[in-house]
């Protein structure tokens, strides 16, 4: 096997330690430090002292990220961060210390696939986009809470509203917090189309709520409103970190289901460069959004997707189901073919999976999304049958010349 280097060192990171083993041509060298600033630095100078070229450490958790972080500003290293389920060892006795020697005999013999780690500035876009996400997710489930403390009270604002969080649902429901038990007031709140259901309404909001409930709905209204609050200025700060790529959210936005926090998500996550991706299918294995491959003895086994970038896989699949519901779409007319042979569930994410194909080559080619149209199969369809049947006659010795009709 190939020798990608002379010195090298394996890392075996957790949580409180550190194991480093150094292979320096015929010397081993082992030693174990802590995880605090100071400690890291010391082991930085430990490997710099060896004149290390590679250094290889498994992905684990975020306990990686203090070490890479040093490690990214000394030019000279190259730094491996490494799929864990890639590098197991062989089955046996199990220590920090032969884990960290495994990991460096693979790093040595150039059997080890760095994984991508984009640089700083995509890295802290990165948490940014993915703490919006998570204070957008812990939105909804409070808003879930609110549901649930109503149909409690025997309140059916539900039924009739269909956002409890609009402008009359939260009039409604402030009304209730500050003690408000006559169902005509509180109806009398409804604006625009709801209050076409004014009786209705009446009738949703005879309830029997208790002083508890009424504290619980205030506790969450609250807090509903603090985390609108922190997605708002969330959404100012990745705006301005991604004013430089406006002309890119534009094109990703022009793809039927992808809105503009959809497009900075896969900005996040996949960056802007589609050159470390070797063609779209790559780009889609990476993502975790390509069938998988499982053969043996000539047998194919379960084709689902594997593992990958799950915050991706998620967007990708939430502009799916948006994407289907747009008429008359190319990628509306690919799902309803899809989903008749496949089931719902594979053809949704198989229009996940063109769409990521679509903003590569978006990106690849910087231009904006052109709609094939929800006639593209047939007229695909009618140019297969006209070749076959030209290729037929001039096999049987005609010269074929095609006349459209005028009508």
């Amino acid at each position: 096997m190939q020798v990608i280097s002379d010195v090298i060192c394996g890392m075996d990171v957790h949580k409180n330690s550190i194991t480093a083993c150094v292979l320096a041509r015929k010397k081993k060298e082992i030693r174990t430090f802590g995880t605090m600033t100071e400690d890291l630095l010391l082991l930085v100078d430990w490997v710099k002292s060896y004149d290390c070229t590679h250094v290889a450490m498994e992905s684990t958790g975020v306990y990686w990220k203090p070490v890479y972080n040093l490690l990214e500003l000394e030019p000279s290293i190259q730094t491996y961060v490494v799929n864990a389920q890639h590098i197991k060892n062989v089955p046996g006795r199990k220590t920090d210390v032969k884990d960290a020697e495994w990991i460096a005999d693979l790093l040595k013999h150039g059997l080890l696939k760095p994984s991508y780690i984009p640089n700083r500035d995509q890295r802290e876009l990165r948490e940014l986009v993915r703490y919006r996400r998570s204070l957008i997710d812990e939105r909804a489930r409070e808003s879930n809470r609110i549901q649930k403390v109503l149909e409690g009270a025997n309140i059916k604002l539900g039924s009739v509203a269909t956002d409890i969080l609009g402008v009359s649902g939260r009039l409604m429901l402030r009304k209730i917090i500050d003690g408000e038990a006559n169902p005509e007031t509180i109806a009398q709140l409804a604006k625009s189309q709801l209050r076409k259901k004014i009786a209705l309404l009446q009738r949703s909001l005879n309830g029997l709520i208790r002083e508890h409930q009424r504290f619980m709905l205030k506790s969450q209204l609250n807090h509903i409103e603090y985390l609108e609050k922190q997605i708002k200025e969330l959404d100012n700060e990745i705006g301005e970190r991604l004013n430089s790529a406006q002309d890119d959210i534009e094109r990703l936005d022009s793809i039927p289901g992808v809105g503009v926090q959809t497009a900075q998500q896969i900005i996040a996550e996949v960056g802007l460069d589609m050159t470390r991706f070797q063609s779209a299918a790559h780009l889609a294995s990476w993502a975790g959004m390509a069938p998988g491959q499982n053969e043996s003895a000539g047998k194919k086994k379960t084709a689902r997707t594997w593992d990958g970038n799950k915050y991706l896989r998620s967007a990708l699949v939430e502009a799916a189901a948006s994407a289907i519901r747009v008429k008359n779409s190319y990628l509306s007319a690919k799902y309803y073919r899809l989903k008749r042979r496949r089931g719902t569930k594979k053809a949704r994410v198989a229009i996940a999976h063109q769409i990521l194909v679509i903003v590569y080559h978006l990106l690849t080619r910087k231009e904006h999304y052109k709609e094939l149209g929800s006639n593209h199969y047939d007229q695909q369809a009618i140019e297969i049958k006209k070749k076959r049947a030209i290729k037929h006659l001039v096999n049987l010795g005609y010269d074929v010349s095609l006349t459209p009709h005028s009508a």
